[in-house]
């Protein structure tokens, strides 16, 4: 079971599904916000907006209490979503190898022997160029939308997990995909994983 975690720009999705297609393994990431929406009755976009931000994110609590505060009942919606997400994970790795992009997989995975965790940053200006080719915008608003983005995807782990969005300590691996390229990269994570394997069975 291999898990990518990555930066907004850092290309980890394109990777990891790279990664499965050479392994033969299926690749699932998008595919548990639909499986969560319709075993729950949510909509896809409201399960995609909450799949990546902490409850405080959700709903922050502003000074004064301007506005009314959410019910309870919406409150704990977005813990069900994390619940059925962690399930849904669990589920898949129980049934064979595969590529889990994003959602906190490594964390609900934590006590899976076969678990290679994987996180993948890019300098920023790389990243930067990726985003406004890959979406057509500028500078400017790529920088923005990747801060952005990279905040949320912190603020749900750090709130979810007991450790820490982007730090080293937190995961197998991590890589500079801007240093290896998608290529490279792949062939890292694999050599890692063949290792990481032999060594388990020796220790």
């Amino acid at each position: 079971i291999i898990t990518i975690s990555r930066e907004f720009g850092s290309g980890g999705r394109e990777l990891g599904k790279r990664l499965a297609e050479e392994l033969g393994i299926p690749c699932y990431d998008h595919q548990i916000i639909e499986m969560i929406a319709k075993e729950n009755g949510f909509d896809e976009r409201y399960v995609a907006n909450v799949s990546e931000k902490s409850i405080e994110a959700a709903y922050p609590m502003t000074i004064g209490h301007r506005f009314a505060m959410p019910s309870m009942e919406i409150m704990e919606q977005p813990i069900r979503v994390a619940a059925a997400q962690r399930q849904i994970i669990e589920n898949f790795a129980k049934q064979g190898d595969c590529v889990i992009i994003g959602r906190c997989a490594d964390y609900a995975l934590a006590e899976f022997p076969n678990v290679v965790s994987v996180f993948i940053t890019a300098d920023e200006d790389v990243k930067i160029r990726t985003l406004m080719e890959r979406h057509q915008i500028s500078e400017s608003q790529a920088r923005d939308v990747m801060i952005k983005t990279d905040k949320k995807r912190a603020s749900y782990y750090n709130y979810y997990s007991s450790k820490r969005w982007g730090d080293s300590k937190s995961y197998d691996l991590c890589i500079n995909s801007s240093k290896t390229g998608a290529d490279g990269a792949i062939k890292v994570i694999r050599e890692f994983a063949r290792i990481k394997q032999e060594y388990a069975k020796i220790k």
